[in-house]
C-alpha cells in the first residue's frame, strides 16, 4: 500500500487558527502531511523563516497524522515532488481566494500534471483570518486572541512591542 502524501505550502505569518483547522482537516485524509514554509518574494515577513518553522512546529505539535514542517524555497510543484506528494493542500475562505488558486491550480496542474490540487475549507468562523490581517490588527493594538493561539499571540505581541505600533 502506497502512503498518500500532501503538501500544504504558506509563509504562515504568522500561523492561524485558520492555518490550523485546515492542517488538522488535511492530516485526518492523508498519511503523511508536509507544511512547507516560504518566503514570499511580494510579501514583507513579520517573522524571519527559522521562526515561523519553529512556530507551526510548535503549533502542530499533538495533532494526530505524520505531519512534517520543512523550508523550502522553489516552484512548488518541484518541491512537492521532493515530497513525493499526490496532492498540494489549499485553504478557501471566500470566491476572492478561490479565484485566485484556480489561477494557481490550473498553472501547476502545467507544470505538473501528476499532483492534483485539493481544496478544503475552513470553519466558517475561522475563514475570515489571514495572517496580513492578524499582523495589521496586532500593530494598531487590537486584540488577536481570537484570531491565533496564545502563544502565537505572545510572539506576535512582543514583535510589535520591539518594532512599535502604528497609529500612537
Amino acid at each position: 500500500m502506497t502512503q498518500r502524501t500532501a503538501v500544504y505550502p504558506g509563509t504562515f505569518d504568522p500561523v492561524t487558527l485558520g492555518h490550523m483547522d485546515i492542517i488538522g482537516r488535511a492530516a485526518r485524509i492523508v498519511d503523511r502531511l508536509v507544511i512547507g514554509v516560504t518566503t514570499n518574494p511580494s510579501k514583507s515577513p513579520m517573522f524571519a523563516l527559522d521562526e515561523r518553522l519553529a512556530m507551526v512546529r510548535r503549533e502542530v505539535e499533538g495533532i494526530d497524522g505524520e505531519i512534517h514542517v520543512v523550508a523550502f524555497d522553489s516552484l512548488l510543484m518541484d518541491f512537492a515532488e521532493r515530497e513525493g506528494a499526490e496532492m498540494i493542500v489549499r485553504g478557501l475562505r471566500a470566491v476572492s481566494d478561490f479565484e485566485y488558486e484556480y489561477q494557481m491550480a490550473g498553472m501547476n496542474q502545467q507544470l505538473n500534471d501528476r499532483i492534483e490540487t485539493v481544496f478544503l475549507m475552513a470553519d466558517v468562523s475561522l475563514q475570515p483570518i489571514a495572517s496580513r490581517l492578524v499582523k495589521e490588527i496586532a500593530l494598531y493594538g487590537g486584540d488577536i486572541g481570537r484570531f491565533v493561539s496564545p502563544l502565537v499571540k505572545a510572539e506576535v505581541e512582543a514583535r510589535v512591542d520591539a518594532v512599535g505600533r502604528k497609529g500612537s
